[in-house]
């Protein structure tokens, strides 16, 4: 984990905080230091699925070995990723 550049430190990017995502898409969890993390270090970087939204966080389902755990993130910590089928 690393910190933010020089020029934006302390900058919100209204593009990441305003960002939708639908039921189904599969997004990644990357931390945003300017803003507090509303999860646990653990799942930094790891990936799931979008199960639902409450009020402007999203639900994010992801596996904790075998045992799947829904976290509720800010879309200012998600980013949206592309799954190929297999």
């Amino acid at each position: 984990m690393k910190g933010k550049r020089i020029r934006e430190k302390g900058k919100i990017s209204f593009t990441k905080f305003f960002q939708k995502f639908n039921e189904g898409d599969f997004v990644a969890v990357a931390r945003d230091f300017g803003q507090t993390a509303s999860f646990p270090k653990r799942i930094q970087g790891r990936t799931g699925k979008v199960i639902g939204k409450r009020g402007r966080s999203y639900i994010v389902e992801i596996k904790d070995i075998k045992m799947p755990k829904q976290y509720i993130i800010k879309p200012i910590h998600l980013k949206k990723i592309k799954v190929t089928a297999k």
